[in-house]
């Protein structure tokens, strides 16, 4: 499969469909929530959006990383978590509800915040040496139309039938999972030989990131004394990230197949270690 396919066609369509999952699935009562919430909510969007892009900038630049590779491992840092997450709080008996307000707000900011730090990364890693075209607007314009429109759409399917949005949306949650790990084999299958060169770098710093972003968000909600349940939900919006997103940005926006690698290897690690995190603090959230 050519590679202009699946980033010109199949990662925008696939992240369309995702977001239409996720739209059917919120409410504007969602929204309201955040309000019932605003200690959660505020660590929650703290450590996302500004803990999180720390995190990947100091693994980048403690594993002194590639520059394109570095910045991939920082866009991952900077998408909102999305389906997964909120799949693995209800699984975790996490507060789903926070989850969902979270993934709706963050979701709202980073179509404005991902072009303007990724294109900060590209200077700082990539210097004069970077031959990327990146507008800026564009790329706001481009993220609201493939993130905030469906989201939009599912909302108002959701609003006006209730009951086919209610049966739809369960069906969505699991297609959206399957859905991204056949992107991900495709691009593991495109770009088999330089994956597999960089695995000793890029595999363990991917990994590091991923589980110090779910410890640091449970941590960080607990020195804050929230409830276990919000503890849990926290650490997995921090920890677990909307790889689909990432892999549009590097790969259709950016049109770099190397920046691309973080995204996937992230993809698939984040289900084995989002679900070890789920079995580590339900078997002992009597002593977390």
């Amino acid at each position: 499969m050519q590679i202009d396919l699946l980033t010109k066609i199949i990662l925008p369509a696939s992240l369309f469909l995702i977001m239409l999952g996720m739209g059917l699935s919120l409410k504007l009562a969602d929204f309201k929530g955040i309000a019932k919430e605003p200690k959660a909510v505020g660590i929650g969007v703290f450590g996302q959006m500004i803990l999180l892009p720390l995190l990947a900038f100091a693994v980048a630049v403690l594993f002194k990383l590639a520059p394109e590779i570095s910045v991939g491992l920082i866009i991952i840092s900077l998408v909102p978590g999305g389906v997964t997450s909120n799949m693995f709080t209800y699984l975790s008996h996490g507060d789903v509800a926070l989850s969902i307000s979270l993934t709706a707000i963050v979701s709202l900011v980073t179509p404005f915040t991902i072009p303007l730090f990724t294109a900060f990364s590209i200077d700082y890693f990539m210097g004069a040496d970077a031959n990327i075209q990146f507008p800026i607007l564009k790329t706001i314009i481009q993220l609201l139309v493939i993130t905030l429109v469906p989201v939009a759409i599912g909302m108002i399917i959701n609003y006006f039938f209730q009951n086919a949005a209610a049966k739809t949306e369960k069906f969505m949650k699991w297609f959206s999972v399957a859905l991204m790990f056949f992107i991900i084999g495709l691009i593991v299958h495109t770009n088999y030989e330089m994956i597999v060169n960089n695995m000793s770098t890029v595999g363990v710093a991917t990994l590091i990131l991923n589980v110090a972003a779910l410890v640091l968000g449970y941590a960080l909600a607990r020195i804050s004394q929230l409830k276990h349940s919000q503890t849990v939900t926290i650490g997995f919006e921090v920890g677990i990230q909307n790889g689909t997103l990432a892999l549009v940005v590097a790969g259709t926006l950016l049109q770099n197949e190397t920046m691309m690698i973080p995204g996937a290897l992230y993809g698939l690690l984040m289900f084995v270690t989002g679900a070890a995190f789920s079995w580590w603090v339900n078997r002992y959230k009597k002593y977390v």
